[in-house]
């Protein structure tokens, strides 16, 4: 693709027109209430685009999920337009226009970046209520990929930055100087990430160049922001290449930055939380429920098992005395980077907290443990555990058990004949039985971990 910064100096850009015959964007792929909102606002005399990942996903082939809309028309004349328009936002005043349950974030053009942006000391940007036309709002942009426009008036696709070529050419391109992109945001950095795996695309050359050098230029973001972007970028399907993508340049450390040393110390903790997130992907992928409870839960344990262990060789603590003060200071600095809300961090650390009681198998407890309201969240965290080395599998198999049979096992190898004699039930191929021959019935089919 030409280089973009030959547009420097150049009063006025004339775009690239594709005609709807030369490309697969559709009115059949765009949902009824983005169609309102685009026809309700060309009708009114306003301009309307369809704009950024709906347009984008489209021409790479993926089914959209979000539609926002890119207009001429101010906050206050959307308000006119829809009544059921919403205004939010301080930075960049948008609306939001509902039809019965969807959404449709609707932004008016915004204007060029100038010096008159307020900015702090590393160059973030932070008022940015400047209004302007198409031509500027494509160049606002973070993405070429994302600057992309759909006219509904004659259903052609605008583009200014030579998005359509890279997107054929399956690259993620910056608009504009990187490093200026990255300090102007430094979110930006973990959306490159979130949406070149989405996509399956390349970071273009120059694009990936600054990423692990400014990385620390997260720590300026809210840490209120950031938790959002942590649930699109980790409870999404391509939450282990995220992660990935995320330590290769620097960007995990950044937000997780206890979590990032104790990996390192542990390699091995590396698969457990890998295995969590897999674990989430295939949730989303087969429209399971997730919560960001589970999530943190995985994210935070490594240093939480490493401190629970400390605590009580140092200072003798009580297991479960131990794993709470452990809990307690992983959440507490955890905050610092990336804020965890009281309606996760408190199931979280429950999960945490019931992970010690799987081990007492004697008299009452196990019946209390299964009656527990968090106790499948955290017999999930178990299994999860045990599949990686953090705890022993023949554990997480009798509570497999436990919840199957209409009585608890005896022992550990009472659970691996349970699960055997319920693997057969199914048809699976009969397993070997241990040395002393004996055998019980009454399984039912375990739970799926």
């Amino acid at each position: 693709m030409a280089n973009l910064f030959r547009f420097a100096g150049r009063s006025r850009l004339e775009p690239r027109r594709i005609p709807r015959e030369d490309h697969p964007v559709s009115r059949k792929l765009i949902s009824p209430a983005a169609l309102k909102v685009l026809y309700g606002l060309r009708d009114a005399g306003h301009e309307a685009y369809l704009v950024g990942g709906a347009v984008r996903d489209i021409l790479a082939g993926i089914e959209p999920k979000d539609f926002d809309i890119a207009t001429s028309a101010h906050p206050e004349e959307m308000r006119r337009v829809f009544r059921t328009a919403r205004l939010i936002g301080r930075r960049f005043v948008i609306a939001h226009v509902r039809f019965g349950a969807e959404i449709i974030e609707v932004t008016t053009f915004r204007g060029a970046i100038t010096d008159s942006h307020e900015r702090d000391e590393t160059g973030r940007i932070l008022s940015d209520n400047q209004y302007g036309n198409l031509e500027s709002d494509a160049f606002r942009r973070d993405f070429t990929a994302n600057a992309l426009y759909y006219d509904i008036r004659d259903y052609s696709v605008v583009d200014y930055t030579g998005g359509l070529e890279d997107v054929q050419d399956r690259v993620l391109r910056l608009i504009g100087d990187p490093e200026l992109r990255y300090r102007e945001d430094p979110v930006r950095m973990l959306r490159a990430v979130r949406i070149a795996n989405k996509l399956r695309f390349e970071l273009e050359p120059a694009t990936a160049e600054p990423v692990a050098r400014l990385a620390p230029l997260l720590r300026e973001i809210p840490p209120a922001r950031l938790f959002d972007e942590v649930i699109k970028i980790l409870m999404c399907r391509d939450a282990v290449a995220n992660f990935r993508g995320l330590r290769a340049y620097g960007l995990f450390a950044q937000l997780f930055p206890d979590t990032e040393a104790t990996l390192v110390r542990y390699p091995a903790m590396t698969g457990f939380v890998e295995r969590a997130l897999d674990n989430t992907a295939q949730r989303i992928a087969n429209d399971q429920p997730v919560t960001p409870a589970f999530l943190y839960a995985a994210l935070l344990w490594p240093m939480v098992a490493e401190r629970f262990v400390r605590l009580q060789a140092e200072q003798g603590l009580h297991p479960n005395a131990a794993l709470s003060q452990a809990g307690d200071e992983a959440v507490a600095r955890a905050c610092l980077r990336v804020t965890l809300p009281k309606r996760f961090s408190m199931p979280m650390q429950e999960i945490w907290e019931l992970q010690p009681r799987f081990d007492q198998l004697q008299g009452n407890k196990p019946k209390r443990l299964l009656a527990h309201p968090r106790f499948r969240a955290a017999y999930d965290f178990l299994v999860l555990r045990s599949e990686t080395g953090d705890a022993d599998p023949a554990l997480a198999r009798w509570w497999t058990a436990a919840q199957a049979g209409a009585t608890l096992p005896e022992s550990l190898d009472d659970a691996e004949d349970l699960a055997a004699e319920s693997a057969t039930a199914e048809g699976a191929p009969k397993k070997r039985r241990r040395r002393s021959g004996r055998r019980r019935g009454g399984a039912g089919t375990p739970a799926d971990g």
